[in-house]
């Protein structure tokens, strides 16, 4: 009954503000619903990394996009720094209502579409549960672990079966997303077991396992660049390439990876992943993921050679390259040099003042690789475990409304794009940069994510 009446509701906010009049067959696709506790005004829907819609929402929180020319396929919409997939086909009047206070379990969809993205919903939220159940089940053998896996897939089979022969309406496409949301997760998890496995028994080297443990792979495909940004399937296709690289002989690595496996886990992206977009994709994501990860000026030139040789994306490579000049300046034991920054009263302060004989965190960032609400949210755990240190927020090419909700101003400030300290965030991505009470740099490019930013904090003071 509940159901019924949101879809009624939701329904006729449609047929009021989408035309009908016309006899003729309305091909467009409307996409919208009420967001309760927004986080901004406005959602945004992308066909994986392009925006197709901006849709503001009016004053009761609602929002509708009328789309032309809609292709069938997977699209996701952002909301705050929240996101979730959905599935369009042409003429669907596909609504949605959603609490920010609980983004994916509160979503509801209703009208035409509905049914096929309320499972897929079903499906993502299974998914977290069933993460949390495997922390346990890697610590089993492989041959009992195997026989769990197989479980699970007989229900998810059994699933997919039935939502398939109750809607035979579907599409082919739309019924292999459904597989892919529905088993992709947990061969993903056969694929994670070795390192996992090892890493929970603390085994130095990894055990062999025989083709049949890895049966799943004859029904998989690592070569669907329309699926490159859906989380289960390149979530399966990451899991896959680190676990044949670590096959190579490499050891588990819990903090940083090794400059040798970052080289080696390149080459077999590029053996493995023909498809240039893909293959560009991965690339990209793993030099600047695994450099972040060690995040220190110890740069490695082969790892980064590596992936100059490999990749052919011209605009990924010169943002790598940038990335790799930025990490060249600033090295520990140098001081940092002074440029001015504005506040947030539009007042300019010199870089030597905000940091005045205090061990200090310069975090410099930009919306596009770092939400303010992780920064918020990070800085403010590190700021309460750590008081002695001074947290400093630097928003590079920003203006008077990039401040941050629930962090001190008077610790926030920005800078514009004419600004000298542009010479060493060429690449506009987030730099992280420890600095003693004397001014002196600890560590030229550390990262606010990074497993070991607690200790090297703790130890400023000592340098």
């Amino acid at each position: 009954m509940i159901k019924s009446l949101l879809t009624y509701f939701l329904l006729t906010s449609i047929l009021l503000l989408a035309s009908c009049k016309s006899a003729t067959k309305n091909n467009d696709t409307y996409f919208g619903g009420k967001i309760i506790n927004p986080k901004s005004n406005f959602v945004v829907l992308y066909s994986m990394d392009k925006v197709v819609d901006t849709m503001f929402l009016g004053k009761d929180n609602k929002f509708l996009g009328k789309l032309k020319n809609t292709k069938e396929g997977l699209y996701y919409f952002v909301h705050g720094n929240e996101n979730q997939y959905i599935y369009l086909e042409p003429q669907d009047s596909l609504m949605l209502r959603l609490n920010t206070w609980d983004f994916d379990e509160s979503i509801v969809f209703a009208g035409k579409g509905a049914e096929r993205n309320n499972i897929l919903i079903d499906c993502f939220l299974e998914d977290e549960k069933e993460n949390k159940m495997f922390y346990n089940l890697y610590k089993l053998d492989a041959a009992t672990f195997l026989k769990k896996t197989d479980s699970l897939l007989i229900k998810k089979e059994k699933t997919y079966k039935d939502y398939v022969s109750n809607h035979s309406e579907e599409t082919a496409n739309y019924k292999h997303i459904l597989k892919i949301a529905l088993t992709y997760p947990i061969y993903s998890r056969i694929e994670r077991y070795p390192i996992a496995n090892l890493k929970y028994h603390n085994y130095l080297n990894l055990s062999p396992l025989d083709d049949q443990f890895f049966k799943h792979r004859v029904l998989t495909n690592i070569e669907n660049d329309s699926l490159m940004y859906y989380p289960p399937y390149t979530q399966y296709v990451r899991n896959f390439l680190y676990n044949s690289t670590y096959k190579l002989g490499h050891k588990p690595m819990l903090d940083e990876y090794s400059s040798e496996f970052t080289v080696d886990l390149l080459n077999i992206i590029s053996d493995n992943i023909k498809s240039n977009s893909s293959k560009n994709a991965f690339l990209k994501q793993t030099v600047i993921g695994h450099f972040f990860k060690k995040a220190s000026c110890n740069i490695n030139e082969e790892t980064f050679n590596t992936y100059f040789k490999l990749s052919n994306n011209v605009e990924d490579k010169n943002l790598v390259a940038n990335l790799l000049k930025d990490a060249k300046t600033l090295h520990k034991g140098l001081l940092l040099p002074n440029f001015e920054v504005y506040n947030f009263k539009n007042e300019t302060i010199n870089s030597h003042q905000i940091i005045k004989n205090s061990d200090s965190f310069l975090f410099f960032w930009n919306p596009e690789y770092v939400s303010p609400s992780y920064i918020s949210s990070r800085i403010g755990y590190l700021s309460k475990k750590l008081p002695n240190i001074k947290f400093i927020t630097i928003r590079i090419d920003g203006n008077i409304n990039s401040k941050i909700a629930n962090l001190d101003v008077k610790n926030q400030f920005f800078i514009t794009s004419k600004n000298p300290a542009n010479s060493f965030l060429t690449s506009k991505m987030p730099r992280s940069i420890l600095i003693n009470s004397k001014g002196i740099i600890t560590n030229g490019f550390s990262s606010i994510t990074s497993k070991n930013l607690t200790t090297e904090l703790a130890t400023i003071s000592k340098h």
